[in-house]
């Protein structure tokens, strides 16, 4: 099932400016199924059947603990249709907007225990996609002129959306998985025998499954740069963009050698786009986007994030009492 096909007709999307990408097998509903099950288990909510009247109505707020971009509003509104249609979601924010710490920036009413079972899964895939939201933002700004990118080191099971996470914060999407772009890296360069050989192999079997995609090739050495310009010039190749690996420099003073990258990018001279990749950091980024450099990518926008703080309460007055006594409102 199709990522559009889980998103059901019937919600009012207002909120939502950036669609998750697209993917031709991922099941977002089913991950959403996936995680309420997690934590259900074969009982269900517990607590709430001891202490909750079932026929209880409430109103719960959501509450930015700290400043950021937030992301996940979109999907916050799938899953509590999931586990109950009849709540009612409202925002005062949308995907993409920045929320100060104290700030309640939507609220859900309706049944309290079906607010309660669905809070956790909400808050999860929200802080996560928000922090990934939130940094990716910084670096796509400091990365100007290039564009940030993030790569396929994301939650196992949760690719689709991490990745619309950095969109939602500004970046851009690298490939989605092993089946939408070639890209030839070190172990695939290695057991092919070198890097022209690499590349000969795929555009020989791309001509033979008459497919049209792009392709990446990863160099690692200057050399290898001119290896690959010398033999796209004279062989017609389905090439269309050079990672430039690990040549940003780390220098003892804590700053970066980016000659190497620069001497790269002249060389390549606009023939193909171009992707630095390797001691890509907040403090690094502006500089290698100086380079001239199309892309830039970062696993760390996705595989080591820190997620965005955020609650959903129901006694708001109380609840940012408490976050001003620990500074969290």
């Amino acid at each position: 099932m199709s990522v559009a096909q889980t998103i059901n007709p019937g919600l009012s999307f207002r909120s939502m400016v950036v669609k998750p990408p697209s993917h031709p097998t991922y099941d977002m509903k089913g991950v959403i199924k996936l995680a309420l099950a997690e934590d259900a288990g074969d009982r269900g909510d517990v607590t709430c059947l001891a202490t909750i009247p079932f026929d209880m109505e409430v109103e719960a707020h959501f509450l930015a603990k700290e400043d950021g971009i937030v992301a996940g509003i979109s999907l916050a509104e799938m899953i509590f249709h999931e586990v109950d249609p009849s709540l009612k979601v409202e925002w005062s924010q949308k995907d993409g907007d920045y929320v100060q710490k104290g700030l309640q920036f939507g609220k859900v009413s309706g049944q309290a225990h079906n607010i309660v079972v669905a809070e956790r899964v909400v808050l999860n895939f929200m802080q996560r996609m928000s922090g990934i939201a939130t940094l990716t933002k910084t670096m796509a700004d400091a990365a100007r002129p290039a564009c940030i990118l993030e790569t396929r080191k994301t939650a196992p099971g949760l690719r689709l959306v991490d990745k619309w996470a950095v969109l939602i914060g500004g970046g851009r999407n690298h490939r989605m998985g092993l089946f939408d772009m070639v890209m030839i890296k070190d172990n695939h360069i290695s057991i092919a025998g070198g890097i022209i050989n690499a590349i000969k192999s795929v555009d020989q079997y791309l001509e033979q499954q008459n497919l049209q995609m792009e392709v990446e090739v990863e160099t690692r050495t200057l050399e290898e740069v001119d290896e690959v310009l010398r033999y796209t010039s004279q062989t017609k190749s389905s090439l269309t963009r050079i990672m430039l690996d690990n040549m940003v420099i780390p220098l003892p003073n804590g700053d970066v050698d980016v000659s190497m990258l620069k001497d790269a990018v002249e060389m390549i001279n606009g023939r193909f786009e171009t992707e630095a990749s390797g001691n890509v950091t907040l403090e690094t980024v502006h500089k290698i986007g100086q380079t001239g450099v199309t892309y830039i990518s970062s696993g760390a926008l996705t595989h080591s994030v820190k997620a965005l703080d955020i609650s959903l309460k129901i006694d708001t007055e109380l609840a940012l009492q408490v976050g001003r006594r620990t500074k969290r409102a």
